[in-house]
């Protein structure tokens, strides 16, 4: 099969076409015939080289759509032929059996295409109880489009962050996959959603997805705008993709009581903080990572039904995979990128 693989770490121009050996499935295993795959930030750390040890040579690719091809052993052949879309968290349970001091009884919790080969290629084999079935209605680009950025969102507002309604959340690095999921998800949690992106176009764009109130970084300290526009309240809630940039700024736009959710550390993953501003507002500092089956389920389900729509930047041929690393290094799209095996 036709793959799109890298040997080594470095940079777009270590990723290539080549020709592998086709995946076969396993107990509790499907393979999928990938007909589109979107590109995450986790495929450039992956690519760039993560702090920990990725399989070599390496598929990455962490959100994919297609139909099921083959089976493995302990599945049943009636899910053959069908349109499925794939949760990339891969045993999330073993954080609750971590917890119970059941974890070496328990695989640990990968990521798709992180840890392990994923579904940048003509073929993918996952597990079967990861699957969900795609309607008719739904696009296979637009399936592809959603698990990661939704259920990192959802996960970290409604399972972490239990955002309510009349709350006010901000978000950083608003034009990023997550982000925007996370301000069409508070929006229809009836929030008000105060985000930061940069650049008039951006802006304009973040906007038109219902944030009440964008900032642009480059132009104004959003944190001093952000106090004024609150009624010097601040916000209940943070969202923060980016990191050291960003973090000290969250910090001073936190309300009494304040939840900061943070799930990456696209501009710097070391952050400093007077704890003052901590422990006087006593705000809690929560990590989140993707999500549940169960709430992957949920998620998805809203985007089936049209109430979360995933905003794609652009469908290209797998081909073109080093242009696509290019394009997302650069931070200058907004949305998802999907390509087609």
């Amino acid at each position: 099969m036709r793959a799109a693989v890298f040997s080594t770490y470095g940079g777009p121009e270590v990723v290539g076409i080549e020709e592998v050996d086709s995946p076969m499935p396993g107990p509790e295993e499907v393979r999928i015939e990938v007909r589109a795959v979107a590109m995450n930030h986790l495929d450039l750390w992956a690519r760039r080289g993560l702090p920990f040890e990725i399989p070599m040579p390496h598929i990455g690719g962490s959100d994919l759509a297609g139909v099921v091809d083959m089976v493995g052993p302990y599945v049943d052949e009636s899910v053959l032929g069908s349109r499925v879309v794939v949760n990339p968290s891969l045993n999330y349970d073993w954080y609750e059996s971590r917890d119970s001091g059941l974890s070496a009884s328990k695989r640990p919790f990968q990521i798709l295409g992180e840890h392990t080969q994923g579904g940048m290629a003509e073929y993918c084999v996952v597990p079967f109880y990861n699957l969900m079935n795609i309607p008719e209605k739904v696009s296979f680009e637009v399936a592809a489009a959603a698990p990661v950025a939704y259920v990192t969102a959802w996960h970290a507002l409604v399972g972490r962050g239990r955002l309510c309604p009349g709350e006010r959340i901000l978000i950083t690095g608003a034009s990023g996959g997550v982000s925007t999921a996370a301000v069409q998800i508070s929006k229809l949690m009836a929030a008000s959603v105060y985000a930061v992106t940069k650049g008039s176009q951006m802006v304009d764009r973040v906007k038109a997805l219902g944030a009440d109130y964008v900032y642009d970084r480059e132009l104004e300290d959003f944190s001093q705008e952000l106090w004024k526009d609150t009624g010097k309240r601040g916000v209940n809630v943070a969202l923060d993709s980016v990191g050291e940039p960003m973090w000290e700024g969250c910090v001073r736009s936190m309300a009494q009581g304040g939840r900061l959710l943070v799930f990456g550390g696209t501009g710097g993953s070391v952050v400093t903080s007077d704890v003052r501003s901590i422990f006087w507002k006593q705000l809690s500092i929560l990590g989140c990572t993707m999500g549940t089956q169960k709430e992957f389920e949920e998620v998805m389900q809203l985007v089936f039904d049209g109430k979360l729509k995933p905003e794609i930047y652009d469908i290209m041929p797998l081909d073109q995979i080093r242009r696509a690393h290019s394009l997302l290094e650069a931070g200058e799209i907004f949305g998802k990128l999907v390509l087609i095996p």
